[in-house]
């Protein structure tokens, strides 16, 4: 928490009158650029190394070199990853930001107040061309259960400021948390009203579950109406494309937003290299067919990820492996497996798409494998936490999209690797792990469901949660609906709400139970749009599955009712839908 000791009456003020907090500041602001870095850069010209580039040159630039923004990430008990990119053309064709060929000195400070009158650790980082200028300090020894305020300097600019904060002590449970999650961004489809939001509600954690960004040249992948603005460059395949792409994300202020206002935990998917890509096999019709052209396409692809994420070094790719699966822990309150459910599983069963496939049963079968899936059995039976959160891809949960003795589910979900699931979800009962809670993106709709030991028997016993956010803008605007009225619903019973709006789910942690409110925008093709909670589910400390306990009530538009065989087609073309 912030010092007692700031002055209050220094507090920037809306129009209103109405003072700002600590972290609305810097939300509203503009993430601060000047006025108070600018006051305080006095506090950082003793630090060594700073007055010229690490060739003797001047290190010198023209203009702004901080249009990527700041982020943090991967919090512990003493420290984080603190994140940059120098860019002073963020689109250049190169993907190398428009940067001279030459090492910058980034100095960067960590204070415990939003002034930074009380710095805490500073240092140099150099930001080196072939990294595309991208800079990751890892930090160690600072205080548990604490917020910090973080800053870079270069050649006279100075960045916007970021808040992140360490985890509690090992041995502590700490407060509340305040966690959300989000996914599938797909800058085509809408603005990021969604993070400007996700921002503004203040979390202590973000979770980012894939699809950050999306490969597709400008007009390929189209939502619904069209699309509202373009991706610059080509379909990407070169790391230079990768570069770029990730560039013109990070420009968008309201991503800018939500990464400057809290840590970020991040796994990828398959849209950060390409859509429905399984280990060493591309998707049908792919631009790089060629498993050797492919496995260079998935190397630079990893490399431009890490360059732009907050991660740390033991995630520094090794040519086109990335070692992204990892634990966090929030004290003894919750541990977080981040998975990785791409880079090692087998091709999908019998194609793509939702087909009755007797192969996707084979015990033989894997999603994480083998490596990955014992760390997680380890680590459940090591874990001790009152909750243990999967943080992870693609629906856990079994789908039939087939009301009748036929059972159709999507192949490039866990229900195309049954024993997968099914061992893992035996792993964490045989580890009598106390509280089992699955998040998921991927599917472009808000979802929440009970975990089954059996889910072709009803009565079957339910064995865990599982939690699905929207997408922050892929597939547009969707539409508010009655969730009862799904057929999803109806032919599978363990599933309890479905919204195909856009929003992200934001959770408040405790030890008696995990709350989630499903949180949703109107509208994303048109940007600014407000936020509002369309359902509240919550999670019984000991009680496996899901309670809902809020539904904003739904007004039917007097346009003729989809028929129930129109809605399942609908839903699955929402989340399955490319060119």
């Amino acid at each position: 928490m912030a010092d007692a000791s700031s002055p209050q009456s220094t507090d920037p003020v809306l129009p209103s009158g109405r003072a700002l907090n600590r972290r609305s500041f810097f939300v509203t602001s503009g993430l601060v650029t000047s006025g108070l870095a600018v006051g305080t850069a006095a506090a950082v010209t003793g630090v060594p190394g700073t007055a010229r580039a690490a060739s003797g040159r001047p290190a010198t630039l023209p203009t702004d070199p901080f249009t990527l923004g700041v982020a943090s990430g991967d919090p512990d008990s003493d420290g984080f990853v603190l994140w940059t990119r120098l860019a002073l053309n963020p689109l250049a064709e190169d993907g190398l930001g428009g940067m001279p060929d030459m090492t910058y000195p980034v100095e960067w400070q960590v204070s415990s107040d939003e002034r930074f009158r009380r710095i805490v650790r500073r240092g140099v980082a150099a930001a080196r061309p072939g990294s595309a200028h991208s800079v990751h300090v890892e930090l160690r020894g600072l205080r548990p259960g604490r917020e910090y305020w973080y800053r870079f300097r270069v050649a006279g600019h100075i960045s916007p400021v970021g808040l992140t904060r360490t985890a509690p002590r090992n041995d502590s449970f700490g407060p509340a948390l305040a966690m959300a999650f989000v996914s599938c961004s797909q800058f085509e489809h809408g603005y990021f009203t969604a993070y400007r939001r996700l921002a503004e509600e203040q979390p202590d954690l973000i979770l980012h579950l894939g699809d950050y960004q999306y490969e597709y040249k400008k007009g390929v992948y189209n939502s619904p109406g069209g699309n509202v603005r373009d991706h610059e460059g080509p379909e990407t395949v070169t790391l230079a494309n990768y570069r770029q792409r990730h560039a013109q994300y990070k420009s968008d202020l309201d991503l800018q937003a939500a990464h400057a206002a809290a840590p970020w935990l991040v796994v990828f998917d398959d849209h950060e290299v390409e859509n429905n890509w399984a280990d060493e096999v591309p998707e049908a019709g792919s631009d790089t067919p060629d498993p050797a052209v492919f496995r260079e396409r998935r190397a630079a692809a990893f490399k431009a990820y890490y360059e732009n994420m907050p991660l740390r070094r033991s995630s520094v790719p090794k040519g086109y492996d990335m070692q992204l699966y990892r634990r966090v822990r929030w004290g003894r309150l919750a541990s977080f497996h981040m998975l990785d459910t791409r880079q090692f599983r087998d091709d999908q069963a019998c194609g793509d798409g939702y087909k009755d496939c007797a192969a996707a049963s084979d015990t033989a079968r894997s999603i994480t494998g083998a490596a990955q899936e014992k760390w997680l059995l380890d680590g459940f039976r090591r874990s001790g936490a009152r909750w243990d959160v999967l943080g992870q891809q693609v629906f856990f949960a079994q789908r039939d999209n087939t009301d009748g003795p036929v059972k159709k589910t999507s192949m490039d979900s866990w229900d195309g690797y049954v024993a997968s699931r099914d061992r893992i979800t035996k792993g964490w009962l045989d580890a009598k792990v106390r509280n089992a809670v699955v998040l998921t993106g991927d599917v472009h709709a808000h979802w929440a469901s009970d975990l089954k030991a059996n889910y072709d028997d009803p009565n079957s016993t339910v064995v865990g949660s599982e939690l699905v956010c929207s997408s922050i803008t892929s597939g547009g605007d969707g539409a508010d609906s009655d969730p009862a009225s799904h057929p999803f619903l109806k032919i599978n019973p363990h599933l309890r709400f479905y919204n195909n709006q856009r929003g992200y789910v934001l959770t408040r942690i405790d030890k008696d139970e995990m709350k989630a409110d499903f949180t949703t925008l109107p509208a994303v093709r048109t940007p600014g749009a407000a936020a509002s909670v369309k359902a509240t589910f919550v999670i019984e400390d000991r009680v496996p599955g899901v309670k809902q306990t809020y539904l904003r009530p739904y007004a039917a538009p007097k346009a003729r009712a989809k028929s129930e065989r129109d809605i399942i087609q609908e839903t699955i073309e929402n989340e399955t839908a490319r060119p």
